[in-house]
């Protein structure tokens, strides 16, 4: 895992703060099972059949917060995000939904779980109601999270090639470089936006929630949609953060 110290603190201390919820996230059970190439297959298909849903609100999310860019850098780095999520990530969980015998259900709301309508109803609302800041806020910690979970995955990658190529899609240098483009430029939003910590946490630590509430229902195949209470660091020291992809 690769270790930097950001120029400007904001996401930094966003991620600190959230750390006891991303930590229960590498730690999950269903993370564990790929790492170890023994998650079933029917549970990973359903996580793709849930997953795609989700890819194309969260795409759409993006775009949102495209809208409202205040200048040419941040279109830059929001339609390269977009882009990764419409040719690379929608297309590969296609893919890997196939190559498990699975076929994408009609795309309608009411096959969606309730852990996945939540938490894109909340994306869709934060990045099309508030701030561009706000909007980053919420839409960081699914990809931030994914480049970290794949990076520790991707220490000991499993035989099974589903699982190896699903690591590998987050688990290069390129995709770091997004994450890096992403998280700084939601400092420098931030920053122009005078907005804080405090402002923001609340579409960040929301997100994290769900993230972690996303993993628990696609190993359950649907059967769990909690979203569970985590305390929050809110004492965190700024000068000490780091974040990590």
């Amino acid at each position: 895992m690769t270790t930097f110290d950001f120029d400007a603190p904001l996401a930094a201390q966003l991620h600190e703060r959230g750390n006891s919820i991303w930590e229960a996230a590498h730690e999950h059970p269903m993370i564990a099972d790929i790492g170890a190439g023994s998650l079933p297959h029917d549970t990973f298909r359903f996580y793709f059949e849930q997953n795609i849903m989700y890819l194309e609100e969260y795409a759409r999310s993006i775009s949102f917060i495209a809208t409202k860019a205040p200048d040419d850098d941040a279109l830059n780095v929001l339609e390269r995000f977009s882009r990764q999520i419409v040719e690379n990530e929608i297309p590969a969980n296609h893919g890997f939904l196939e190559r498990l015998g699975g076929t994408l259900r009609a795309r309608s709301l009411n096959e969606m779980t309730p852990v996945n309508y939540a938490y894109t109803r909340h994306l869709l609302y934060t990045t099309s109601q508030f701030s561009p800041a706000a909007g980053l806020a919420a839409i960081l910690p699914c990809q931030w999270s994914y480049g970290e979970i794949a990076t520790r995955l991707a220490a000991h990658v499993p035989e099974d090639k589903i699982f190896a190529d699903w690591i590998a899609l987050f688990a290069n240098t390129a995709y770091d470089a997004l994450v890096l483009d992403t998280v700084t430029l939601l400092d420098r939003l931030a920053t122009d936006e005078g907005a804080g910590v405090r402002e923001l946490a609340p579409y960040f630590d929301w997100s994290s929630r769900y993230e972690l509430a996303f993993w628990q229902m696609a190993y359950t195949c649907g059967r769990d949609n909690a979203v569970p209470h985590i305390e929050l660091d809110v004492s965190s020291d700024r000068s000490k953060m780091k974040g990590t992809l």
